[in-house]
């Protein structure tokens, strides 16, 4: 597009002078010349026609000069028009005052025209910059809402009302937490009624981060719901999904996943641990059990890979919480970790407390233990306990 170029001045041969030394210019479509003999002229011109490039101002003019025409254009804001302003070689007052008032350059009369070509290229050149900024402003911002309204969406995926089975809250309370560490997460949990007496519930954590990430996390949500509240077996729901996000899987992606099945009546669980952080019980004793490592891989990773799950009982009084390695490898600002033993030391004085004031706590202590330190990954928790 064409540098749009208003030329103000209330001396007529000035016009024919411009046109005539930029007449190459003009006619390739590389500068396009407006004019106006008076400040208030341009101002009229300017508030019509927002797309002018340079301003090329006299500064003495009748009804309203170029220093005023300078202050009004300067409360438009728009850093990508610049003014040159125009003055009697002996005006250095008047130049110096419009330099301060934030004028680009300056020419004097009788006007180089060599001298002014050039000054208007530079200027041209910083136009081109400051619009390139913009732009990447723009859509920066675009990208910030985007995000904005991903991470609402993210969020109210996510089971929020607690308790979430209140029929049943006499026999087992639940509760769960995620603190992305970005705009959007990687993490997730879930929880969602089989049956009268089986209640599904996972937490998983994607690998990556940001948008890819999101999606992937919510793909791998949406499957792992949609097959487990069918009923089927833990290790049959994981190897299902398993095979579907690894031959679909972009940038190969995959997902740490701990699934299991809850009966509420007997305090048993069935599950499988996909590669996932191995869960804590706390006893209703006091004492802490931590379970096996997982024996299977990782989910979305081998296709024809076949998950096998393992069982436990919760007593009256335990606890099963489940966490990310967001709690574990958070960091002090010296880069010490916080660590499974705090996390065991911990649990073990927490059993009289309830799901989510267990949660609470996990979180205000990573908190103290990080003092400040900016949080690196997300943080997810989801506690199941029997009454």
């Amino acid at each position: 597009m064409a540098v749009k170029i208003l030329s103000v001045d209330d001396e007529m041969d000035l016009e024919l002078l411009l046109t005539q030394y930029f007449r190459r210019k003009i006619r390739k479509g590389e500068y396009e010349f407006k004019f106006a003999h008076n400040g208030l002229e341009a101002l009229t011109m300017l508030l019509k026609e927002k797309d002018f490039d340079i301003i090329l101002s006299d500064i003495n003019m009748p009804e309203m000069d170029g220093l005023t025409l300078l202050t009004k254009i300067n409360e438009m804001q728009n850093p990508a028009l610049k003014c040159i302003m125009v003055s009697a070689y002996g005006d250095m007052g008047n130049i110096r005052q419009a330099m301060n008032r934030g004028a680009f350059d300056f020419a004097t009369k009788p006007i180089d025209l060599d001298d002014l070509s050039n000054t208007i290229e530079k200027a041209v050149e910083q136009i081109k910059y400051i619009k390139a900024m913009q732009q990447e402003h723009n859509q920066l911002e675009s990208i910030k809402g985007d995000l904005a309204v991903a991470q609402e969406i993210q969020q109210a995926i996510l089971p929020r009302i607690f308790p979430p089975f209140p029929e049943d809250a006499d026999q087992m309370d639940i509760a769960a937490s995620m603190n992305a560490a970005k705009d959007v997460a990687g993490d997730f949990y879930d929880f969602f009624r089989i049956d009268d007496d089986h209640i599904g519930f996972v937490i998983a954590d994607v690998s990556g981060k940001g948008i890819p990430a999101a999606i992937f996390m919510a793909v791998s949500r949406t499957l792992i719901r949609a097959t487990g509240i069918r009923g089927v077996k833990p290790s049959e729901c994981i190897t299902y999904i398993n095979s579907l996000l690894a031959e679909e899987s972009a940038s190969n992606m995959f997902v740490t996943v701990f699934y299991g099945i809850y009966n509420i009546k007997t305090g048993d669980v069935t599950y499988t641990n996909a590669g996932h952080n191995p869960p804590y019980v706390a006893k209703a004793d006091g004492s802490i059990v931590k379970l096996p490592l997982s024996k299977n891989i990782i989910a979305g990773f081998l296709k024809d890979y076949q998950f096998t799950e393992e069982a436990l009982q919760l007593q009256h009084g335990d606890t099963l919480l489940l966490y990310t390695d967001g709690v574990t490898e958070a960091v002090d600002p010296d880069y010490n970790e916080y660590g499974e033993e705090r996390l065991e030391a911990l649990l073990k004085n927490t059993s009289q407390v309830d799901c989510q004031q267990l949660i609470d706590a996990v979180k205000a202590d990573v908190k103290v233990f990080a003092n400040g330190a900016e949080q690196s990954d997300d943080i997810t928790l989801l506690a199941i306990k029997r009454h």
